[in-house]
């Protein structure tokens, strides 16, 4: 045999042999997903149906709930590769390819003034978690895990901050508990912030304003927005897709802070090759598109395809995250957690509501 040839047949071998160690846990990881996805829909009509409630559960939420009920299954030794793949390695593919759904165009509608007060009120929210972790003795890895959940875009900002905070013994824990926060926050919100806009007298630009830079999950951004009016739905939904912009830069900060703080954060590496780069380079194609209308027709099923792939993959990496964490773990959580949580909510929204009323 050749030397090129026996090359080859070990490179064969190898993939051979990493899919046999990844597949059954990708497999299970995928399983979840996929009956989470399928259990959202029946979720929400049996719900309706038996309170008349319109709420739907959101699949990533169910996701991770069924995967925290499985974990004792997931533990096993075969599994436990592909789900700790799913985590780290498909987590920031799928982060990554969410640039495609941002357009630069979009950012500059909104104003210098209005960025700067999302900029400002992000940061302060993003440090005020740091803070208030420190004053609750819940550690600064929870912090800035719920800081960027409030202050960017939720669950995937959680699970994107969660690549570059330091491993530590209840990260897994805290980093469920801020994904299932977030969506619990923003489904209440989602209800008593128009009404506070009216109270205070914000015309539609502010409300619209106000609700996309307060919310922390998209879903619960477009229902508050669009129940009040189709201009306020739009302001609230381009706001909002500023702060998911605005992810990578606060992701690469935060991972920066902790590789330059004390001796116990060393390990901190921000991942830019992986996906940092995916997601900058996606969003500058993205804002071109527009200009060059002849490639649009191969463009829009490209960028739809990639959309799905993100969704997914997303969804996939929250199922193995709940698959990784015991429910043991996640019962430790008291209350200083949820009143970090509860305090970097209230943060954004003084924060930009006093803007609001200054700009």
């Amino acid at each position: 045999m050749s030397k090129a040839a026996a090359t080859t047949q070990d490179s064969a071998e190898g993939v051979v042999s990493t899919m046999r160690s990844l597949g059954p846990g990708i497999a299970l990881s995928a399983a979840v997903a996929t009956s989470s996805y399928f259990a959202e829909p029946v979720f929400a009509g049996a719900l309706k149906g038996v309170t008349g409630w319109s709420y739907t559960l959101p699949a990533i939420v169910i996701a991770l709930i069924v995967g925290i009920a499985l974990n004792g299954l997931a533990s096993r030794p075969t599994l436990q590769p592909g789900i700790a793949w799913c985590v780290k390695k498909l987590l920031r593919i799928a982060i990554g390819l969410l640039g495609v759904r941002i357009a630069l165009s979009d950012i500059i509608e909104l104003g210098l003034s209005s960025a700067l007060l999302m900029m400002a009120a992000m940061a302060l929210t993003i440090t005020a978690g740091v803070y208030l972790a420190r004053w609750f003795k819940v550690g600064d890895g929870y912090g800035v895990l719920a800081g960027a959940a409030t202050a960017v875009c939720g669950a995937s900002a959680t699970l994107a901050t969660a690549t570059v905070v330091p491993s530590y013994p209840q990260k897994g824990a805290d980093v469920a508990f801020t994904v299932v926060a977030a969506n619990a926050v923003s489904t209440l919100v989602m209800i008593l912030y128009p009404p506070l806009c009216v109270l205070l007298g914000l015309d539609a630009q502010r409300t619209g304003i106000m609700l996309g830079a307060t919310i922390h999950d998209m879903a619960q951004v477009v229902g508050a927005g669009y129940a009040v009016s189709e201009p306020v739905g739009n302001t609230a939904v381009i706001v909002k897709l500023f702060r998911v912009f605005l992810l990578l830069p606060a992701v690469l900060a935060i991972g920066w802070w902790f590789t330059r703080s004390n001796a116990q954060h060393a390990a901190a590496k921000v991942p830019v090759p992986v996906f940092a780069l995916a997601f900058l380079g996606l969003s500058v194609v993205n804002s071109m598109m527009p200009l060059v209308p002849d490639l649009q027709p191969v463009y829009a099923p490209i960028r739809s395809t990639l959309i799905q792939l993100s969704s997914w993959g997303m969804l996939i990496a929250i199922a193995a995250l709940g698959l990784s964490t015991s429910l043991t773990s996640l019962l430790r959580i008291g209350w200083r957690h949820i009143a970090v949580f509860t305090g970097t909510t209230l943060i954004i929204l003084i924060t930009v509501t006093a803007g609001l009323f200054v700009v």
